[in-house]
């Protein structure tokens, strides 16, 4: 055991040190938050669409795929799946904000439509999700390396977290593109390894993993559609994906959104498969974690670095996020430095890393905040009507009061209108959306009358 710590240790340090050593040193504004290369280059196609994909691949996701695998078969697995058609809401959204639109951000639509008060209240939302990817995915790494609130555990959430930042620091969102792209072929060839590893020890093969699961609300449909709910309005406040909308010309953009959609949904479901796979032998627990126990030390080391991929990915981008978003979205002309930047990047680790001391749910950073955030969907979907500040607010303002409130328990149970698992969660989005639009529409329709 202690060997394979050893080696796990290794394989963390010489990731975040190559890496360290990959990573261009951007020296422009551009270069560091807009990912341009000394020439003037956008991103192509390729290096998009792999930076989106890996970077929505977090290690709490595919986690969340194994375990809703282990829970539900394959059934976890496509609800999971499903929230990566959010690329196809949010390319169809951006590319028509851009061309149609003639924006230059999310941030820059909302001003003009809603004003300071509404960017600054969207700023909150997006603050929110980015500090919890980071907290989120490095548990992840920390659990394979000791128990929860062991110092294992926190050693190398800390060291891994440290290693990421200091690549990210070299060069922004310019470094983030492109050790994504690495980052992205790694992950493909080491998922199918893994795949390849536990589908001939499956009894039945392949059938078995299609067949795996019943087709219930109780048993994981609910979570289905919550995700169908949730696309519509879930990737907008997710500025890692957002910023990538627009550091690109709008169709390699939009082209790049829709093969990640395709790319991602596949590659979550095939890893569900490593839950299923738990199912069939009985584990309990951290599906992924166990299975690598279960098939030896190499399929261990395998899995770690898969983890180590997909959460540096997301760390990576949500530090140049966070950046962007306080020195260029929210900051004026003469704040926007690539120093200033650093800092934020500095400060917001800190801040991200706190969280892991309280031992914090890691599903609840995905179906807690996408509730909050409901309000959105009509914000964006209905973005060519004209709509009053006041629209935004009272949309986005009951999202996040039934997110909250649902994070709390606080929902009445009249109010919970279907059975099991994700119930409560379904039932609070059915009821939040339909809320968030009629009351988008109100002042419009008051208006006009």
């Amino acid at each position: 055991m202690e060997q394979t710590l050893l080696w796990q240790w290794i394989l963390v340090a010489g990731f975040g040190l190559l890496f360290f050593l990959i990573a261009p040193i951007s020296r422009t504004v551009a270069s560091f938050y807009s990912a341009s290369s000394g020439e003037g280059r956008q991103p192509n196609v390729f290096l998009l669409t792999s930076s989106l994909v890996i970077s929505w691949i977090f290690a709490k996701s595919i986690t969340n795929a194994a375990n809703l695998g282990l829970s539900f078969g394959i059934v976890g697995g496509v609800a999971y799946a499903v929230y990566y058609l959010s690329f196809i809401v949010a390319g169809i959204v951006i590319y028509q904000l851009r061309v149609q639109g003639k924006f230059e951000s999310i941030h820059d639509y909302l001003s003009q439509r809603f004003g300071r008060t509404a960017v600054i209240v969207f700023s909150l939302l997006v603050g929110f999700r980015l500090y919890n990817e980071v907290w989120s995915n490095t548990m992840v790494i920390g659990s394979y390396f000791g128990e929860m609130g062991s110092a294992q555990y926190y050693g190398a959430i800390i060291v891994f977290t440290l290693l990421t930042l200091a690549y990210t620091l070299k060069g922004g969102l310019r470094s983030s593109l492109l050790t994504d792209a690495i980052q992205m072929v790694l992950f493909g060839v080491l998922l199918f390894v893994v795949l390849g590893l536990i589908m001939p020890q499956t009894e039945g093969g392949i059938t078995t993993y299609f067949h795996s699961g019943e087709w219930s609300l109780a048993t994981g449909v609910n979570l289905l559609l919550v995700a169908f709910i949730q696309i519509f309005s879930y990737p907008f406040h997710d500025s890692v994906m957002t910023d990538r909308g627009f550091i690109s010309d709008p169709s390699t953009t939009r082209k790049s959104f829709f093969l990640a959609a395709v790319i991602g949904f596949i590659c979550i479901l095939l890893f569900s498969f490593v839950g299923i796979y738990a199912q069939t032998k009985g584990l309990s627990g951290q599906a992924a974690v166990e299975v690598s126990k279960l098939l030896g030390v190499g399929a261990m080391l395998i899995m770690n670095f898969i983890m180590v991929t997909s959460a540096a990915s997301t760390l990576d981008s949500a530090f140049s996020s966070a950046a962007k978003m306080a020195v260029i979205d929210l900051g004026t002309k003469e704040q926007q430095t690539v120093g200033r930047g650093r800092l934020i990047m500095v400060l917001f680790a800190i801040a991200g890393t706190l969280p892991i001391f309280a031992n914090p749910e890691i599903l609840s950073a995905t179906t807690i905040s996408g509730t909050m955030v409901l309000g959105l969907a009509p914000v964006f979907l209905l973005w060519k009507i004209k709509a009053k500040a006041i629209s935004f607010h009272l949309a986005v303002g009951v999202g996040i009061v039934l997110g909250v409130l649902l994070a709390l328990g606080a929902i009445p149970e009249q109010l919970i209108w279907f059975p099991g698992k994700y119930g409560d969660l379904l039932s609070v989005n059915i009821l939040g959306t339909v809320a968030c639009f009629v009351l988008f529409l109100l002042p419009t329709v008051f208006r006009r009358v």
